[in-house]
């Protein structure tokens, strides 16, 4: 068996603002070009540089937090608040990816009007919008996110604004997250802790369903008679 890669450490923030339309959030558009999620619409963020880790004298949490309000700021040129960053769970890698990350999702709201200014290299477009319709464009294939962002947006849609999503993330318990990406007979799906086929990789094996299929486009979650032992990744 080939040594699995290790997970670099990154980081990324969950931008919020109300508008009269309803809670909005940011994504960006990496460079078509990128190795890793070119092409995908993604949240703010990148990897936990040495300066970081020094700084927070080892805490990779508090490491993580400088890091992802950085990255914000270079890639789109808006800096939350570290005191108001709310972490909604912590995401790593699949073992069978070439390169790998363990990256921390944080939430913060933003309460300043200033103008998104992209970096031009790595992020190629950048929109505010609803999460719901952010989920409905994903669901009609116009869209691409990966599962990590499509659960995140799930999390976050039936929150009515920025203030009861935040105090939302608050009470909840942050997930811990490691996928295991299976191609089976052509249809992709990523599986989660509790799924029948999570521990041979093998998604058609019979039982519980806790994973993301990818229909079409778009990603679909399944939790379907999963142990209590393993909880929903979304409010059941």
């Amino acid at each position: 068996m080939s040594e699995v890669p290790e997970a670099r450490p990154a980081s990324t923030v969950v931008l919020l603002r109300d508008t009269p339309a309803g809670m909005e959030t940011l994504l960006l558009k990496r460079n078509q070009a990128l190795m890793f999620a070119g092409g995908f619409w993604v949240f703010p963020g990148g990897s936990i540089d040495e300066q970081e880790k020094d700084a927070c004298d080892g805490d990779m949490e508090a490491a993580a937090r400088l890091a992802a309000a950085r990255e914000a700021e270079e890639e789109c040129g808006l800096r939350p608040r570290l005191d108001e960053m709310v972490k909604l769970s912590q995401w790593t890698t699949p073992e069978a990816e070439p390169r790998r990350f363990k990256t921390w999702f944080y939430a913060a709201p933003l309460h300043s009007d200033e103008e998104v200014i992209i970096d031009g290299g790595e992020i190629h477009d950048a929109m505010w919008i609803r999460v719901r319709d952010a989920l409905e464009q994903h669901a009609a294939g116009e869209l691409g996110i990966l599962p990590p962002t499509y659960i995140t947006l799930r999390s976050l849609v039936d929150f009515d604004n920025v203030d009861a999503a935040i105090a939302g993330a608050r009470e909840a318990t942050p997930l811990e997250v490691l996928p295991v990406f299976t191609l089976t007979n052509g249809e992709v799906a990523v599986l989660f802790r509790g799924d029948a086929g999570y521990d041979e990789s093998d998604s058609d094996l019979e039982g519980a369903r806790h994973r993301a299929e990818l229909q079409g486009e778009s990603w679909q979650y399944r939790y379907e008679d999963v142990g209590e032992n393993f909880p929903s990744l979304l409010p059941l």
